[in-house]
């Protein structure tokens, strides 16, 4: 029987490409988006509005969770929501959440405990830092890069395994569509450990420009996060996890993108050769 998915911030990083692979194996997949574009895949689903909750869920089988975009609580809005796609028949559930958070950690860690007590089918993605960080217009780190040639962090030597998009993509759908129910939390990382001065080093070849990694307090960070728009709460969380990267909490690799997908996981140093184009002097 061919199973049905919502994908929540389903035209986002990684959802866009969880979506796109599912319909490309003849998947019946329904994109969730506050702001659906007409004529296509795409529903309204907003975490905020339980209004469109019911709507989105109607025929699904699984569904891709992705929480909501600077929430620094989103188990207030998720766990709800999964109570009520259990009541709606849903069976299986796969979470995007972060390296960085443990199961009953504050935030996506609160979901993921709530997951594996209620869903008779579920994964957990936890994801090391995302190599589109560095290509994303809209991410601080592809800003400074851009504007002031540097990568501002609060890591000092500490290292992260980056992983592609694409890689985390693969790894959900396997999640989702594997016969056999995975029930088990996913660390997933690139092939390799960095710092933010190898990732500086890296652009730096391939785009022709003098990128440098600029190593600020954790303290520093949060206040520049949230002089760029990023709520407070939520710039304390990631300025934090900078602090963990520096004490060595992401200086680890996993093999679980080449032990599901059957492949290595990308290199950054491919992925940089890839997006070369979007760090050049004239981009």
């Amino acid at each position: 029987m061919t199973m049905r998915f919502l994908v929540t911030g389903g035209t986002g990083t990684t959802g866009s490409r969880v979506a796109t692979a599912l319909a490309a194996q003849g998947t019946a997949v329904r994109i969730g988006s506050r702001t659906p574009a007409p004529d296509t895949d795409q529903v309204r689903f907003d975490w905020a509005d339980p209004a469109t909750h019911a709507p989105a869920l109607t025929g699904a089988d699984g569904v891709y969770l992705v929480p909501p975009i600077g929430d620094a609580e989103p188990s207030r809005l998720m766990v709800p929501f999964l109570e009520r796609a259990l009541d709606a028949g849903v069976r299986r559930f796969v979470l995007l959440s972060s390296s960085a958070i443990a199961e009953g950690d504050p935030g996506a860690g609160e979901v993921h405990r709530a997951l594996r007590r209620l869903a008779p089918e579920w994964a957990v993605l936890r994801p090391s830092w995302f190599m589109q960080n560095f290509v994303t217009p809209s991410h601080p780190h592809a800003q400074s890069m851009r504007t002031a040639d540097e990568i501002v962090t609060a890591t000092g030597q500490g290292r992260v395994a980056f992983v592609d998009a694409d890689d985390i993509a693969a790894v959900a759908v396997r999640a989702l569509t594997d016969e056999r129910p995975h029930n088990a939390a996913h660390l997933v990382t690139g092939p390799r450990a960095l710092g933010y001065t190898d990732i500086a080093e890296v652009v730096s070849k391939v785009s022709g420009r003098a990128i440098r990694h600029r190593s600020v307090s954790v303290a520093e960070l949060r206040e520049r996060l949230a002089s760029a728009g990023i709520p407070e709460r939520f710039a304390a969380v990631l300025a934090a996890m900078d602090d963990g990267i520096a004490d060595g909490s992401e200086d680890r690799v996993d093999p679980t993108v080449e032990q599901l997908t059957g492949r290595p996981a990308r290199s950054f140093e491919d992925f940089a050769a890839e997006h070369a184009t979007a760090w050049a002097a004239t981009a």
